[in-house]
């Protein structure tokens, strides 16, 4: 069991680190043994991102999701960091690629409407990432075997105050407290610990961060100071300082996936004859079984075109007809080009916002974070445009999470570790008569900020002033993003331009930002209250937060159980319901087979159900993956007869 060091604060439980990725997510520590992830033994570090809703109500979070996925799309989410701190036309461009149905919330948030056997269920994106916060928070008990109430959350450096604020609720309905919000960059900067270790000298050095993941794309420049040894030979912390961050959260991996759907989807439709408007290959009009199957093609070819020179595959269509594709890494390459270019783009623009803090000096290194880096032509671009060969000595799908769980550490006390000074990635400002943007903090300053301007009225004997914070390098309020509106009332009627308004912009150490006026010769106050137009209520987040305490999880291993017996029972029923159905079409031998796995899993359900402790968990769950992995041939039968269908 844990034992961690009582900190400042008297608290003696540990503080986690949590890298809460669009396509998976991580728990890491960083103890008396170092940073490190947490898995029980013998299991990936890594949850895939994807939860699936039962009838029941129950969920089911990470490998089994994923697995059962294609039998189950309209309940099954992957990729819902891309929709946090959004609307649904802010997801406009995911929806065809998306095997659920998006609708409208409150301020039209983006929800997912969940179909579910006791009537829909719709549910915010902050919910489902809370699934998976409250999977990787159960995963740390067990490993760590203590219980775990506080986090480092990760996010991407370019997340705005909507974006920040809905990953501070999902940490609330996941029963944490998200003690710190640190951007992935700068968090993989403290995990690879450059210029710390095997330094050639004392001199600072300047390294570039290149985060590419499923969702988002970040890039920042850091100057890393060594940490300096005073007289007693103890060592002061450390400095870590984001000089420049630029970057786009919608461009990722997903976006190589959306690719080679659309070139899938046109073969296809070309093989089977069917004509769509404009060569249109949007995969849209295909039933959400087809959308999420094409979708695991698409990422088993991109994986394995990250190692090999070329990747097939092979969809049998039905009546003779097989669509069946080699595709070479030349061919990859040339289409995805202008998306890894287009990353390049942000990349300049960092350079050049941190172009006065360099002073003419060079990069020492850049460092490669993200699962998208391990694609080829990523790693030689960033390395032509920088001109430095990138430096990928941990695995890019774990540095984020133990950058996490190095700041956690200082955080709970447990080490000394650095300091990490971040910046702000969006100028804040307030709307100005005729909607102009007056910007109180500039994007790049470092965090905490504040800062203070004054504001007038503009019309004679105005007795209040509606003021609208916004976000974003635009001059006008409307090309920017607007993070709330208050309103400062009470204000004794006076000519235009006497009243002195007094707005104060705070931005704490994780990026949230609290806005406030006064009017100095009245004494009147407000402040803002920044539920962000696309986040969740503040009595949304406390509803979700005490029905979270409610219905706390039960003993691990009969959970495991229980969710066990859910996927199989609906794996059952997909796989039994197209086994009836297309049936025919299979080789009797295959058919047979399939049957006697059904029969297995079954009998397994059935017996869990009358005593859960009489059941192997692992033997369960061994006899479900295998019964899904035998089932990939009834799948391509099944989606050929939609295609069939749908041509």
């Amino acid at each position: 069991m844990a034992d961690p060091q009582r900190n400042a604060t008297g608290r003696t439980d540990p503080v986690v680190g949590i890298d809460l990725g669009t396509t998976n997510s991580l728990v890491a520590i960083a103890d008396e043994r170092g940073p490190r992830v947490l898995a029980p033994e013998g299991e990936s570090p890594l949850v895939p991102s994807v939860v699936r809703y039962h009838d029941d109500g129950s969920v089911t979070v990470g490998n089994d999701a994923r697995a059962g996925a294609i039998a189950h799309p309209r309940t099954t989410i992957a990729s819902a960091k891309r929709l946090m701190g959004r609307s649904v036309a802010d997801a406009e461009g995911d929806l065809p690629y998306m095997s659920v149905e998006l609708v409208a919330g409150e301020h039209d948030t983006a929800r997912i409407r969940l179909p579910l056997a006791g009537g829909e269920r719709i549910v915010s994106p902050q919910e489902v990432a809370a699934e998976v916060l409250k999977a990787l928070r159960s995963r740390a008990e067990a490993v760590l075997g203590t219980k775990v109430e506080r986090a480092v959350v990760t996010v991407p450096a370019y997340f705005d105050d909507a974006q920040r604020q809905a990953t501070r609720d999902a940490g609330r309905i996941a029963g944490l407290d998200v003690v710190r919000i640190v951007n992935e960059p700068t968090a993989a900067a403290l995990a690879y610990g450059i210029g710390t270790g095997d330094r050639a000298s004392d001199e600072p050095q300047h390294v570039a961060v290149y985060d590419l993941g499923g969702g988002t794309f970040d890039i920042s420049i850091l100057r890393l100071t060594p940490a300096e040894q005073d007289a007693d030979n103890a060592s002061n912390p450390d400095y870590f300082q984001v000089l420049a961050t630029a970057g786009d959260t919608r461009l990722g991996g997903d976006d190589v996936d959306h690719m080679l759907i659309a070139l899938f989807t046109r073969e296809i439709y070309e093989l089977l004859g069917v004509e769509r408007e404009g060569g249109d290959a949007d995969p849209s009009s295909f039933p959400p079984e087809t959308r999420r199957a094409l979708k695991q093609f698409a990422e088993g070819v991109k994986h394995e075109l990250s190692e090999r020179d070329a990747a097939s595959v092979r969809i049998d269509l039905g009546q003779g007809r097989v669509y069946e594709r080699t595709i070479t890494r030349d061919e990859f390459d040339a289409m995805i080009e202008p998306w890894a270019r287009k990353t390049l783009d942000a990349c300049a623009r960092a350079m050049r916002d941190a172009k006065r803090s360099l002073g003419g000096m060079p990069l020492d290194a850049v460092v490669l974070v993200g699962g998208s880096t391990r694609v080829p032509l990523v790693r030689r671009v960033v390395g032509e445009f920088f001109g430095i060969e990138p430096y990928t000595a941990l695995d890019p799908d774990r540095v984020v999470a133990m950058g996490a769980a190095v700041q956690a550490g200082v955080l709970g006390g447990t080490s000394s570790g650095s300091l990490l000074l971040d910046v702000i990635p969006l100028s804040l400002g307030i709307e100005t008569a005729g909607g102009a943007v007056a910007k109180v903090i500039m994007r790049n300053s470092p965090v905490p900020a504040r800062a203070t301007e004054m504001f007038s009225t503009q019309v004679d004997g105005q007795v209040s002033i509606k003021l609208n914070v916004v976000q974003g390098e635009r001059e006008m309020a409307g090309d920017c993003r607007s993070l709330g509106v208050f309103e400062l009332s009470g204000i004794p009627p006076m000519p235009a331009g006497v009243p002195q308004v007094e707005v104060d912009f705070l931005v704490d150490a994780n990026g949230v930002l609290r806005v406030s006026a006064r009017e100095r010769r009245s004494g009147k106050r407000a402040q803002l209250q920044i539920v962000p137009n696309h986040g969740l209520t503040r009595d949304e987040v406390d509803a979700m937060e005490a029905a979270s305490l409610e219905h706390a999880r039960d003993d691990m291993q009969q959970h495991r159980i229980v969710d066990l017996i859910a996927n199989g029972k609906l794996d059952l029923k997909w796989i039994g319901e197209r086994l009836e159905k297309h049936g025919d079409a299979l080789d009797p031998a295959y058919r047979d087979a399939l049957r006697a796995q059904l029969a297995t899993l079954e009998s397994m359900i059935m017996q869990a159900e009358t005593d859960w402790r009489s059941v192997d968990a692992n033997a369960m769950h061994a006899a479900k993956q295998s019964l899904d992995e035998a089932s990939v041939r009834l799948q391509e039968v099944s989606i050929a007869a939609s295609l069939r269908e749908d041509g």
